[in-house]
């Protein structure tokens, strides 16, 4: 109320601009609260859900691999872990498997491109849980784990044998050639005999698994309610960053289930090195992949129905031109640099590519600007690094 000139006492009279700047107000200093400084503890049911869809615990078992018969023989894995080490399957005698593939790195190498008998053209991925995915390399050229195995010893910038000097190795071996034997019997042919020695080296890279993460024993207190054990866990900065994870930075859209990885192909704009030419990834190695001799369809195959449904329903399109395998992001804070190409030395500077989501060199960038802040960025990359775990080999 107010008085008049005249004493006359009328009430105030509120513009009605006062109400909606005061509502414009309320709002953003709620939206910031939320934003900014929301409460990290707690979840919601369907929160828990998608907490324990990304836990280790949540992981089925191995898929079979009919393709491979010995692919689950402990003799065949041991065969194969001894190939995998055997620095005499390679033209200088020096590159084994485990040269870019090395355990104490995840079975990365932490180099930008592989480096062997000579350079390759792309990241070395880590082999870690890659029994789970029905392709194999960034753009997917293989189907198996045992044809897959068979490429590098042939490709000259890798081991840059051929098929008999690889075979050579074997029957010289006395122990290696007792223990072919025995698997596989059957030395009828060079491709068969060559095949078969993928696929010992596929039957030990099938036991390479993920081991648990902090990450991975923070789930286990969500689920168990033990609100202690989770504040001692993880801090309040990472809770944050794991909740834009799942939420805001739409990350599950394709890094998602236990070992985060959709296992799918995407294009998401990643710049080459300066003066190399676009890859088209995920187009051609399709095509490969279709066209090798030691895919699922192969004669080499053990699977007599030749049931191949991912390879039967592969087909190359312009959606998979620069698209290339999501990773895992396990041990992500351990496996840099990054990228196709190795072409992003630092986690943060991947976040902030995402965060940009600059046009594609080539193809179309599926991926769209997170627009976070750079104290969201720094709490989501907090996240991440409570993905690191002990690695799950060790030497027998």
């Amino acid at each position: 109320m107010r008085r008049n000139r005249g004493g006359v006492v009328s009430p105030v009279r509120i513009r009605p601009i006062t109400f909606a700047a005061l509502a414009i107000t309320i709002v953003t200093v709620v939206w910031l609260v939320l934003r900014w400084d929301y409460q990290p503890r707690g979840w919601s049911a369907e929160g828990v859900a998608v907490l324990e869809s990304l836990w280790l615990e949540s992981l089925p078992d191995l898929p079979p691999d009919p393709s491979n018969a010995v692919a689950d023989d402990p003799r065949a894995a041991e065969f194969g872990r001894r190939l995998f080490f055997d620095t005499r399957l390679s033209a200088n005698g020096e590159i084994s498997c485990a040269t870019c593939h090395q355990p104490e790195r995840h079975f990365t190498d932490g180099l930008p491109k592989g480096v062997a008998i000579g350079m390759s053209k792309r990241n070395t991925p880590s082999i870690v849980g890659t029994a789970f995915s029905p392709w194999l390399y960034r753009d997917g050229r293989r189907d198996s784990q045992w044809s897959q195995a068979l490429s590098p010893l042939e490709d000259p910038n890798e081991h840059a044998v051929n098929r008999l000097m690889t075979i050579a190795i074997v029957v010289e071996d006395k122990e290696y050639w007792h223990m072919y034997k025995a698997l596989f019997g059957d030395a009828s042919s060079v491709d068969t005999m060559f095949s078969n020695i993928g696929k010992a080296i596929a039957a030990f890279e099938r036991t390479i698994m993920p081991t648990p993460s902090r990450f991975d024993r923070y789930v286990a207190a969500v689920v168990a309610g033990d609100e202690a054990q989770q504040t001692a866990l993880f801090t309040d900065e990472e809770v944050r960053g794991l909740r834009l994870f799942i939420g805001e930075a739409r990350c599950t859209q394709c890094h998602n289930g236990p070992l985060f990885t959709d296992n799918e192909f995407h294009n998401t704009g990643l710049i080459n090195f300066e003066g190399e030419e676009p890859d088209k990834g995920r187009a051609l190695g399709i095509r490969d992949v279709l066209e090798q001799p030691f895919n699922c369809r192969g004669a080499h195959s053990d699977d007599p129905a030749r049931e191949c449904a991912d390879l039967d329903f592969a087909s190359p399109g312009p959606e998979l031109i620069g698209a290339f395998r999501t990773p895992s992001l396990r041990n992500l804070d351990n496996t840099a640099p990054y990228g196709h190409k190795g072409q992003v030395a630092t986690l943060a500077a991947m976040l902030a590519h995402y965060n940009e989501a600059p046009d594609a060199m080539i193809g179309h960038n599926e991926a769209k600007p997170l627009s976070l802040s750079k104290r969201e960025l720094a709490y989501l990359e907090a996240f991440l690094k409570t993905l690191a775990a002990p690695s799950s080999y060790s030497e027998r």
